[in-house]
């Protein structure tokens, strides 16, 4: 997989560095000299540039990249590189980091976005999910919000504790996607029986979790 990453900071150099240890293609833009070096992730490639001017993103190859990363500090920039990314190079996916909360309602498939990733709303979710234990915590939102990934981690007296999993009553618009127990990731089989202290991880649509709760957790 090609991958450009538009910001050569702390954020943009990890998600480079996790990739190259991948064996995916990855390349760096940053406008900002001190930041462009090689030698801090090897495998990687490097273009010293403003992500935001058309010249720059040609000379990136941008049209051949299947993944385009926004993930720059400053969100005009990772809303112009996203709308530029799918409209003039039809990128298939474009992921943009988003720093202020404020403008999480500009991070739309309008201006290319496929998927946005808001750091304060990720540290608030953790934060819910090491304290709430027989909740729904939103851990992340998909295609705009359309559906969430949630978490649950099941307290003793939940519902569902020692049933299988397919004898889940989920409503029509959930499904569970994983079971984390311990140190353990586990794809739900049918006969899986679910355990107190299970973390259940959900796609559901919003409309649904209310239900979800309900026929996780009530007695």
């Amino acid at each position: 997989m090609r991958v450009a990453i538009a910001g050569a900071g702390a954020v943009g150099r990890s998600i480079a560095r996790e990739l190259v240890s991948k064996n995916h293609e990855v390349l760096l833009i940053d406008k900002d000299p001190a930041k462009v070096d090689p030698d801090r992730i090897r495998g990687a490639r490097w273009l010293l540039g403003d992500a935001c001017e058309v010249a720059n993103l040609e000379a990136a190859q941008l049209a051949d990249c299947d993944v385009v990363v926004g993930a720059t500090g400053d969100d005009k920039v990772n809303l112009v590189l996203s709308l530029l990314a799918k409209t003039e190079y039809a990128v298939r996916r474009v992921v943009a980091r988003i720093n202020h909360p404020a403008n999480e309602w500009l991070f739309t498939e309008s201006w290319g976005v496929d998927t946005a990733v808001s750091t304060p709303r990720v540290l608030a979710a953790l934060v819910e999910e090491a304290v709430e234990v027989g909740d729904v915590v939103r851990l992340f939102g998909i295609r705009e919000g359309q559906a969430n990934l949630l978490e649950m981690t099941l307290p003793d007296d939940a519902r569902c504790v020692g049933r299988a999993v397919r004898d889940l009553e989920l409503p029509k618009d959930a499904s569970l996607v994983a079971i984390v127990r311990g140190r353990r990731v586990i794809t739900p089989s049918p006969e899986e029986p679910l355990e107190a202290g299970d973390e259940l991880l959900f796609i559901a649509l919003p409309d649904s979790e209310d239900a979800l709760r309900q026929s996780i957790m009530t007695s």
